[in-house]
């Protein structure tokens, strides 16, 4: 496939690469696409996933969270732990990522930003103590702290913005970058969708199965399953492949 071999060049040549995801990168690993045909947009979710409906009603938050946002089960796919492996490499630089299943990092990739938080961080709003997934998988009601206040995801919600840190981070990460590559998002989600307008560098990259409203300005963009894309065998660097 032409579009692939020049994929790998941009690969090879590059010096820092930034990888940005969205829901599509964890499709293979089980996790609907949200915006899919059969994804968590179908049952119109924006009331249930705001921060007034989480104050207003915890109870039907938490039912609805613990069945629609958490796959404890998926693991990382054969795409997550490419991405890993040309970190390890010092290929990819940063993973700037819309998902919060944590698969990227359970994948072994290190310098990753969360976005729109993740499942696996829980805090108590009254004291800001810490909790993992445990504890909210631990009760099938709100869960609570020791301290007695009620312990939310942290994840952004309809309502509430994005981190500062990591809106700061990632704009240094893809100002630096000189290869950008956009996995698995219909960018059309903002802020997240915006940070592609920062991007200094010569080549950009979109891997998606549908059209985004940035294609025309991509380099080279692959319409393609990206399991089939992010293997080990498509980035063998000098006659040296990694294996997974």
């Amino acid at each position: 496939m032409k579009q692939v071999n020049i994929l790998k060049n941009l690969f090879y040549e590059a010096n820092r690469i930034v990888i940005m995801t969205g829901a599509g990168m964890s499709v293979p690993s089980g996790i609907p696409d949200f915006r899919g045909a059969n994804g968590l947009y179908q049952k119109n979710p924006e009331e249930i996933l705001s921060y007034t409906y989480f104050k207003k009603y915890p109870e039907k938050f938490y039912a609805f969270y613990r069945q629609n946002m958490i796959y404890l089960n998926a693991k990382p796919n054969i795409g997550h732990k490419t991405l890993a492996h040309l970190e390890s490499m010092g290929k990819v630089k940063t993973i700037i990522t819309q998902n919060i299943d944590g698969l990227h990092q359970s994948a072994g990739s290190k310098n990753v930003i969360e976005l729109h938080g993740s499942i696996h961080k829980n805090y108590c709003m009254k004291c800001r103590k810490y909790y993992s997934i445990s504890k909210i998988m631990a009760t099938d009601e709100v869960p609570i702290c020791e301290c007695g206040g009620i312990i939310k995801p942290d994840i952004i919600l309809y309502e509430e913005s994005l981190s500062h840190d990591a809106i700061e981070n990632s704009l240094k990460s893809i100002e630096k970058a000189d290869l950008l590559i956009v996995i698995g998002t219909s960018l059309l989600v903002y802020p997240a969708a915006s940070l592609i307008h920062y991007f200094n560098g010569s080549n950009l990259v979109i891997i998606n199965k549908d059209i985004t409203p940035y294609d025309d300005e991509a380099q080279l963009v692959i319409q393609q399953p990206l399991e089939n894309i992010l293997t080990p065998e498509l980035f063998k660097f000098k006659d040296k492949v990694f294996h997974i």
